[in-house]
């Protein structure tokens, strides 16, 4: 019994790398599915049902207390298990219970706080918290950005495989460009020093680097914000350098908020909360800030327009009328 969850994650991690799922996907689906094993004592997956899936998914709920999108998570990992690498398609599958996410207001900080939050900020760790705002980005996608992608003279940046694994085009401020002309000059001779030393490689998405053996060493390939340390591929093993890492920039987040004394919790995302309600608040469109933001249905960017009203819905109390 011991050695069947090993074997049985490995082929879990190659149908994962065979759809080109992220990393990040695959580590989730991994823990998971490891987590479905020991909590039903290590009994192979072929011995268990629907009954054992839901036991499972009752346990994270109200044994451990988790969000229902990470409840959804584990069952998208089981129901991935189960389909693609046992290759089982039990009637009983489509009929395990979807957790109902919570629909909550988003944090959003008003134009003084994030003013002053980015004031207290400084370096790359600024510099991307800056881009979140101005640019409306998510971490993943300013972490991710390529120097190719960043138009300065256009004043744009192109987002590639986005959430969805959309592509889109969002605006770039112009109290940026500057500062991102000398973040690229930095991470140019971080460059040019790996390649004098032998390195220079960078992940590349999908099948590009085999239709473009070249790319993966080309200046415009490169990440905006390169990590400092070199490290290795857990997939490949070949030794490239990546960009920095998203603990960093909440870490960093974080910090500057308690030092203002933002009372609000502050994280990357509420920056981007902060784009798009300040958009609609200076008078553009919901469907212009839809495009900018990357939401595939209006009704995601609808939740902004419920932070805009005063008083919960616009209403004034009438204890303001009193006197």
């Amino acid at each position: 019994m011991e050695g069947k969850p090993v074997r049985l994650l490995d082929r879990l991690r190659e149908a994962i790398r065979v759809r080109h799922y992220s990393l990040s996907t695959e580590r989730a689906y991994c823990d998971w599915v490891r987590r479905f094993i020991l909590f039903h004592d290590k009994r192979h997956p072929r011995d268990l049902g629907a009954a054992e899936v839901t036991a499972f998914l009752s346990h994270l709920a109200v044994g451990r207390n988790v969000s229902p999108s990470t409840q959804n998570q584990a069952k998208a990992a089981i129901l991935f298990l189960y389909r693609h690498v046992l290759e089982l398609e039990l009637p009983w599958l489509d009929e395990i219970v979807q957790a109902k996410p919570r629909q909550r207001l988003p944090v959003v900080l008003t134009e003084n706080e994030v003013r002053r939050l980015l004031l207290a900020m400084s370096g790359v760790s600024g510099l991307i918290a800056s881009l979140l705002y101005g640019a409306g980005l998510r971490q993943q996608e300013a972490l991710r950005l390529r120097v190719k992608d960043v138009e300065l003279q256009r004043r744009e940046v192109a987002v590639r495989q986005g959430k969805g694994g959309k592509d889109r085009v969002t605006v770039l401020p112009e109290n940026l460009v500057l500062p991102l002309r000398q973040q690229m000059a930095s991470s140019k001779a971080l460059h040019d020093a790996d390649l004098s030393a032998g390195f220079g490689q960078v992940w590349l998405p999908d099948a590009l680097a085999v239709k473009y053996p070249q790319a993966a060493r080309a200046w415009g390939w490169q990440f905006v914000f390169p990590s400092r340390q070199l490290s290795t591929d857990p997939r490949s093993g070949v030794v490239r350098r990546h960009h920095i890492q998203p603990d960093t920039v909440q870490r960093a987040i974080a910090t500057a908020a308690h030092r203002v004394r933002i009372a609000k919790p502050c994280s990357p995302h509420v920056l981007r909360h902060s784009f798009a309600t300040h958009l609609l608040q200076a008078g553009y469109d919901i469907r212009t800030v839809q495009e900018l933001l990357g939401h595939s249905d209006v009704s995601t960017t609808m939740i902004y327009t419920h932070v805009l009203n005063r008083g919960g819905r616009g209403v004034v109390s009438p204890l303001d009328r009193v006197g």
